[in-house]
């Protein structure tokens, strides 16, 4: 089965923050920058829109700005400067399309990207971030994206952002990709990592053999952590049987994770292949930011 390599590495040069103005927005950019700040990227304020027919006459007949466009990018530039304040590079960037298009359009084209998504429906982003919008920007973009759902409270100055990092593994390629991603953050903000399986009911043939089941997996589980990480994450491993949905939630509970790492793919029981699939229906109900890695 995929395991990580001896020397994980992410380096993280752009933080793409989609917003929708909502107080579930707001919360979002306050990680978005935080995580600017801790690796050193610049980030990009950004808000997608459609221009409404009035807008569009005045800009073609007159060419002039509209003040639906004028309108945005004031609110982005506000929001760039109450994101601003720890010196890091913060560029608001308006942008005019579909944000399921647009929004990982401008991740390819800022390499080393990471994608920040707030919750709260209602906004410009049709139903804000959570629907069939941040489905489709988590299914189609090929960066790492970071999702702050409703249950999350909010994120103070003085909150040190991640203290437990819970990694949530089917041993695919996927879950491999994503442990990069969760032994470097545990490295950048000095967090422990949580190692957690879930074998699912229907999993077991025989449930006299699920102790035998059990060892061979916390084998797999040990072994995904490199030797050079282990001082620094002090790695945890675990494995439960039920379903992924509620054993995940309920060790984010129990264990007070800040963060869950999943890696996603279109065949795994983790998957997203629609709105009530298993990895977003964890991101709505997770009390913590979620980061997705799409293999």
């Amino acid at each position: 089965m995929p395991v990580i390599g001896d020397k994980p590495e992410l380096h993280l040069e752009t933080v793409i923050y989609a917003t929708d103005f909502s107080p579930g927005s707001m919360n979002a950019g306050l990680y978005a920058a935080r995580m600017a700040a801790y690796f050193s990227a610049k980030l990009l304020v950004t808000h997608a829109f459609t221009l409404t027919q009035a807008a569009m006459e005045v800009e073609i007949g007159d060419r002039r700005l509209g003040q639906q466009r004028k309108d945005l990018t004031h609110l982005l530039s506000k929001e760039a400067a109450r994101l601003g304040a720890n010196s890091i590079e913060v560029i608001p960037t308006l942008l005019e399309g579909d944000p399921e298009d647009v929004i990982p359009d401008l991740a390819d084209r800022h390499e080393r990207s990471m994608i920040v998504l707030g919750t709260h429906g209602g906004g410009r982003l049709e139903r804000g971030i959570i629907g069939s919008v941040a489905e489709k920007i988590l299914r189609s973009t090929r960066w790492p994206a970071l999702t702050v759902g409703p249950k999350v409270q909010p994120l103070s100055s003085q909150t040190f952002p991640f203290e437990r990092i819970l990694f949530a593994t089917d041993f695919t390629v996927a879950a491999a990709n994503a442990a990069i991603y969760a032994v470097t953050f545990a490295e950048v903000f000095g967090a422990k990592i949580d190692v957690l399986n879930v074998i699912q009911d229907d999993a077991i043939e025989h449930p006299d053999r699920l102790s035998e089941l059990q060892t061979r997996f916390f084998s797999a589980l040990d072994a995904l952590v490199p030797q050079c990480a282990r001082e620094f994450c002090d790695p945890r491993t675990f494995v439960a049987v039920g379903k992924a949905h509620d054993k995940i939630l309920e060790h984010i509970r129990e264990q007070s994770i800040d963060l869950l790492v999943l890696g996603i793919r279109k065949t795994s029981h983790l998957s997203m292949e629609m709105r009530t699939s298993g990895a977003f229906r964890i991101i709505v109900d997770a009390s913590c930011p979620v980061l997705t890695i799409r293999s």
